[in-house]
């Protein structure tokens, strides 16, 4: 599933390609995807979404958690979500569409830019403001005002694990399953302890790795390790800083023990049981 960093990739590589460029067509071949604007029966609105789209500018992107957000011209937000297995990706007018292309925007300067999206869980918004679209997020990890007291205070509030609360959008926006097996590891924490168990020394690890790991992963463009690509075709290369997302290299990098599977809240979870220790009774959150 794309992430933070893989969004802030696509964003980086877009602000490069289409800003500034106008809308002269979309063609929605999967018009579930678009859950803004509605009819008032309840259905897409894909006639009006057309119409509020087309002819508009490109003036800026930006990204909020997982959200790509196109600001338009006229004042409206285009806002897309990738979930699983979406990408979006740069052609030439006339390409034709492969087999998973769900949404494919025409710009102008005779460019494409196809939604792609194997399991159809994509999403597509316009709205006038963002958080029609995004909801309620928490704060962004990679701001200013993210400080370790800011983590702390929402870790004191939780006595989930700590894996799921980072997994948790309205609490802590971006990080998927990749990046918070990751920042656990580098932090020496057990997935599976309670998120209000962690103190402050544990606290400070963790927001130093959960830092550290996003910019890894946005300075190597992104991690390939299921559809994603960048937009000009590109695979990302944050997988092969992995430690032990997906199972990394089936051993632990730093102390060579074999690397363990568990499952947090419903999410695979890969951990390092002497690296990351799991806590005493009283530490560890239910299954």
């Amino acid at each position: 599933m794309p992430e933070l960093p893989e969004v802030e990739t696509i964003k980086n590589c877009l602000l490069e390609s289409v800003l500034g460029l106008r809308f002269v067509g979309v063609s929605l071949l999967w018009p579930a995807m678009l859950k803004r604007p509605l009819r008032a029966d309840g259905l897409p609105g894909e006639a009006q979404f057309r119409r509020e789209l087309v002819g508009k500018t490109i003036r800026g992107l930006a990204r909020r958690g997982k959200y790509l957000v196109i600001e338009l011209s006229h004042g409206k937000k285009l806002v897309l979500h990738l979930k699983m297995t979406g990408c979006l990706l740069l052609f030439p007018r006339g390409t034709q569409p492969g087999p998973h292309v769900r949404a494919v925007f025409h710009l102008d300067r005779d460019i494409d830019l196809h939604f792609r999206d194997q399991r159809k869980f994509g999403r597509i918004w316009l709205v006038d403001e963002m958080s029609e679209a995004t909801g309620r997020l928490g704060p962004e990890p990679l701001e200013v005002g993210f400080t370790p007291e800011v983590l702390a205070g929402i870790l004191s509030r939780h006595a989930i694990p700590v894996k799921a609360l980072l997994l948790d959008q309205t609490l802590l926006a971006g990080l998927g399953n990749m990046y918070a097996d990751e920042a656990l590891h580098a932090a020496g924490i057990n997935p599976a302890r309670r998120a209000d168990s962690l103190d402050k020394a544990e606290v400070k690890k963790l927001h130093r790795a959960i830092r550290q790991v996003l910019h890894s992963g946005i300075e190597a463009g992104g991690a390939s390790v299921n559809t994603y690509l960048r937009p000009g075709g590109e695979a990302g290369n944050a997988q092969d800083l992995f430690q032990v997302a997906h199972g990394g290299s089936g051993r632990c990098s730093p102390c060579e023990s074999r690397l363990e599977r568990m499952v947090v809240r419903g999410r695979g979870t890969y951990y390092c049981p002497v690296c990351q220790p799991p806590g005493r009774a009283n530490q560890q959150a239910p299954q």
